[in-house]
């Protein structure tokens, strides 16, 4: 909504009697005013206001070796870069504190002396106002005022071209005696440069950083608006999941440097060849996904034969010279061959594979096959073994220590799941999680690790433990009370318990994770976000969600000595998360240069085979 001014309709002042008349910066002396008659904390931004512009009373001059001159008030709010104000709905005057131009940047604090002028210079993009937040409130003035907080951009005055300032308005209203807004006073704090790390988290979050192209979430999350189109058009669209051939071979023989330059420029070339509507993503690291609108099965060939030819017809330039590339293709047609984005995707993946396999087509077109029945033969099978060995007790917990990045020291384990196989030799678990997901047996899995962790806090006073849960699990009808029943025979080992989530899970459903959150934490337990700057979650709702620890998304962490843009994405989501006051754990660290440069930009807690692999055999020294 577009909101063209802040001032409300006039109307008779709460002061109106003999002094009705007079100007309304006069009549805020009388003691009915809302600053005088209000409690002291609600009236600590227009005390501030004052003090910041009358001069403080002379101590006497009776111990002057003990005489220490008062804090200037408004030098105290310049170093925080905040100012107040005092606003008067009456009469739509803004009284701005005396360091208003300087914490605003600009001059002319004349301009936006009014509500009405204030709000002419509301940037467009905001999403709050001041307007909306006090004179169209629905809440009620129990004597008290009413407190809030919102976030919006101002364009300066006569300024159209200079940057938006982005700012955080704290405050509380006052009512008149016909109960409305009569008064406002609050503290303002420009946010431009946390709103803009924000808005590049938002953009890493969505989009590949490398070669600008959509990543994997959002291709899925958009190519649900195509099911819908196809329905109302009655068409088909098309999707495509595009190799590229030996990209391992591209990192030995060139470097990885060379082969991100290879990707990035494969990218333009993908999508200059592509029509404005498709949506082309980064996939993977050597794949990217390319959903076509309006597309059936002989135009899906058309396409991908056209890819391949125009990738190979001419090398990719990069510092180390010409480097050629071959692609291979898979694709599936929806909706024959998938009515949701994560189905028809998956198909077009293992129409990938098949194309991978030596002498095949570098194009194939999914269809059911014998291939498909296999995998479906193999899922079974790997469904019948996470079942025996739930019954067979060959559900094993490997713990891995979580150290403390000032003195290397454990602080915690993660509890990470192994499957034994009944000859003794562990199940690789790329394969086992995402079976047991599909066939629901991932809940068993999770309250038998649950039962595991908790059997060894009992053993270890002095350990404490993370355990994973997954989305079906906590968002599952008998999960508290599951928890319950193994926690009531000691409940006293709920403090030393942290349940992790990932950002995934948490932001499938916001306000469910802040119930559970919240249903946990009454255990006793404590909350982690695990995979953090893997999903969408926003800055807004980091807050709510009221996280003990929050664990940096180890894909990032991982490759941070080799990529520029993973080191500034993992010191982005450090920052925030420290803005927030939630304790940082960074997983995955493999050598001593990431170490460092993690401990000196402030993460508090280090995971990775660098301190120690998890380990199923024996007990680690429990945690100081």
């Amino acid at each position: 909504m577009q909101l063209r001014y802040f001032a409300v309709p006039p109307r008779k002042s709460a002061l109106a009697g003999k002094h009705a008349d007079e100007p309304a910066t006069e009549r805020r002396q009388a003691p009915a005013s809302p600053l005088a008659t209000q409690p002291q904390v609600a009236a600590q931004p227009a005390m501030a206001l004052a003090a910041a512009r009358e001069p403080e009373p002379r101590r006497p001059a009776a111990a002057p070796q003990r005489e220490r001159s008062a804090p200037d008030p408004r030098a105290i709010l310049d170093s925080i870069g905040q100012t107040v104000y005092d606003w008067d709905l009456d009469s739509d005057r803004i009284q701005w504190g005396p360091n208003a131009e300087s914490v605003f940047g600009f001059n002319n604090l004349g301009a936006i002396s009014t509500g009405r002028a204030y709000a002419e210079c509301l940037s467009p993009d905001s999403e709050n106002s001041p307007y909306e937040a006090i004179a169209r409130s629905n809440a009620s003035d129990e004597g008290m005022g009413v407190a809030f907080q919102i976030c919006y951009g101002i364009v300066p005055p006569d300024h159209a071209r200079q940057a938006t300032i982005w700012i955080e308005d704290t405050g509380r209203w006052f009512a008149g005696p016909d109960g409305r807004p009569a008064h406002a006073h609050g503290l303002i704090r420009v946010i431009t440069e946390r709103d803009r790390l924000e808005r590049q988290l938002v953009f890493k979050s969505r989009f590949d950083p490398l070669t600008g192209v959509l990543n994997r979430a959002n291709l899925l999350e958009q190519s649900t608006h195509f099911f819908a189109m196809a329905a109302k058009r009655k068409q088909s669209f098309a999707a495509m999941l595009i190799g590229v051939d030996n990209l391992f071979m591209l990192n030995r023989t060139y470097g990885y440097d060379v082969a991100d330059e290879v990707i990035a420029g494969l990218a333009k070339r993908l999508r200059a060849n592509c029509r404005e509507r498709d949506l082309l993503a980064r996939y993977a690291g050597n794949k990217f996904g390319l959903a076509l609108e309006n597309c059936d099965g002989p135009e899906l060939r058309a396409a991908g034969e056209r890819l391949i030819e125009v990738v190979a017809s001419s090398p990719f330039e990069t510092s180390a010279g010409p480097v050629p590339v071959s692609l291979r293709i898979g694709g599936a047609v929806a909706p024959r061959n998938g009515r949701s984005a994560h189905v028809l995707f998956q198909h077009a993946e293992e129409a990938l594979d098949l194309a991978r396999q030596p002498g095949a087509a570098r194009l194939v077109a999914y269809e059911p096959s014998l291939a498909r029945e296999d995998s479906r033969m193999r899922a079974l099978k790997i469904s019948d073994e996470i079942v025996s060995a739930l019954h067979e007790g060959r559900i094993l917990i490997a713990l891995q220590p979580l150290v403390r990045a000032a003195t290397g020291k454990p602080a915690l384990h993660e509890a990470l799941m192994r499957l034994r196989r009944a000859d003794g030799s562990l199940a690789a678990l790329a394969s086992v999680l995402p079976t047991a997901e599909k066939s629901g047996l991932i809940q068993m899995i999770d309250q038998r690790v649950l039962e595991l962790a908790l059997k060894k806090l009992a053993d270890y006073p002095d350990m404490r433990i993370a355990v994973n849960v997954s989305g079906q699990t906590l968002h599952a009808p008998d999960f508290f009370s599951r928890l319950r029943a193994l926690l009531d025979p000691e409940p006293e080992l709920a403090r030393r318990l942290t349940i992790e989530l990932t950002e995934t899970c948490a932001i499938e459903d916001v306000e469910a994770t802040i119930k559970a959150v919240a249903a946990i934490k009454e255990f006793g337990a404590q909350v982690a976000m695990d995979d953090f700057g893997s999903g969408h979650t926003s800055f807004k709702n980091l807050r709510r969600f009221d996280f003990d620890l929050v664990k940096i998304d180890g894909a990032f962490v991982q490759n941070m000595s080799r990529s520029e843009d993973d080191r500034f994405f993992v010191r982005t989501l450090i920052d925030l998360a420290r803005h927030v006051g939630i304790p940082v754990v960074a997983e995955w660290v493999e050598d001593q240069d990431t170490a460092d440069m993690l401990r000196d930009w402030g993460v508090d807690y280090l995971q990775g085979d660098f301190f120690a692999a998890a380990t199923v055999t024996g007990d680690p020294h429990p945690a100081a």
